[in-house]
């Protein structure tokens, strides 16, 4: 019998008794916060990891503990990967292809916060630019590399039901800035490009989901002044409140990587494939607006799925 996991539990719960010996993972954003935990997890459980991150110094220093959990096999080694720039996407993408090597799981992790309005080096809005477009043009030229039976999982977020995308204006420039619709749009753009990519590779055995990690106090928040902190809390408790669900409360960081191997490495492709997930399950469509649980039916839309991934395309200059 299968076990139940929940809200509360670690990523070492998860993998409790599981062997990922011989098991090829690649996580970006693996030098802080939830990127670094989870590839611990993966390295002492005997997987070979591959962690991507803009700053190698900075990662470097930050994954000596990972180096350290390695375990029946696991490796750990860096890549450069700046994801707001897809001139560092591409070459990335070309050291992986001519490395040869294949991948078992692919974690699009890294991502950045409702940050001030901005533009990618390619001249894109920087949430919609580095949390999407850069993760879109990076799986998407390294998918050959991606084994029958393999997975890839998008971290998203509850934060998906601030906005649906906007295909018409997704760099802002007619619609006026607010970090937090910016990140929401994002962040819906996540579970539909493991939507639309779940579909086209599904039937090569490939499968693709989005994962939700919970509140958690990491360097994703850096932007937020203590002011916008309380700010959010006290909306997403009102929120809370409004529609009968408990007071918010911070996850650890290995309770917020939990969902995230779960996703990846525990849970059925077939439960999981196509749909976004937190706390460990399979999460239902919520319609009410005040719930910040569940999934919004936006976000997981067929017809708009396939129309951002050709939007993507045209911004990208690319066709997969």
């Amino acid at each position: 019998m299968a076990k139940t996991f929940g809200a509360t539990s670690t990523t070492d719960d998860v993998l409790g008794g599981v062997s990922l010996r011989a098991k090829r993972v690649l996580v970006t954003g693996a030098s802080a916060g939830l990127g670094v935990e989870t590839a611990r997890a993966l390295v002492a459980h005997g997987a070979d990891v591959v962690g991507a991150a803009r700053d190698l110094d900075k990662a470097k220093a930050a994954t000596g503990a990972v180096r350290s959990a390695a375990a029946n096999g696991g490796k750990f080694e860096l890549a450069a990967l700046d994801l707001a720039s897809l001139a560092s996407v591409r070459a990335c993408a070309d050291a992986l292809i001519a490395d040869g090597r294949p991948f078992d799981l692919v974690i699009a992790n890294a991502g950045v916060m409702a940050c001030p309005f901005g533009k990618t080096a390619d001249g894109f809005e920087t949430q919609f630019g580095t949390n999407h477009l850069g993760h879109f043009v990076l799986v998407n030229r390294i998918a050959s590399l991606m084994k029958p039976g393999s997975r890839l999982v998008n971290l998203s977020s509850a934060g998906h039901r601030y906005s649906d995308v906007d295909l018409d204006d997704p760099n802002f420039a007619r619609t006026p800035y607010d970090p937090w619709v910016a990140y929401g749009r994002s962040k819906t753009a996540n579970i539909l490009f493991a939507v639309e990519f779940d579909r086209r590779h599904k039937g090569q055995r490939i499968r693709a989901t989005a994962v939700h990690p919970g509140g958690i106090q990491t360097e994703l928040s850096r932007h937020l002044s203590p002011e916008m902190t309380r700010a959010l809390l006290d909306r997403i408790n009102a929120a809370n409140a409004a529609a009968g669900e408990p007071a918010f409360k911070f996850k650890t960081i290995s309770q917020g990587a939990a969902t995230t191997v779960w996703a990846g490495a525990v849970a059925s492709a077939d439960d999981v494939g196509g749909r976004y997930c937190e706390d460990c399950h399979v999460a239902e469509i919520v319609l009410d607006p005040a719930r910040r649980s569940g999934v919004k039916p936006y976000a997981l839309n067929p017809d708009t799925a396939k129309a951002l991934w050709a939007e993507s395309e045209d911004m990208a200059g690319e066709r997969f």
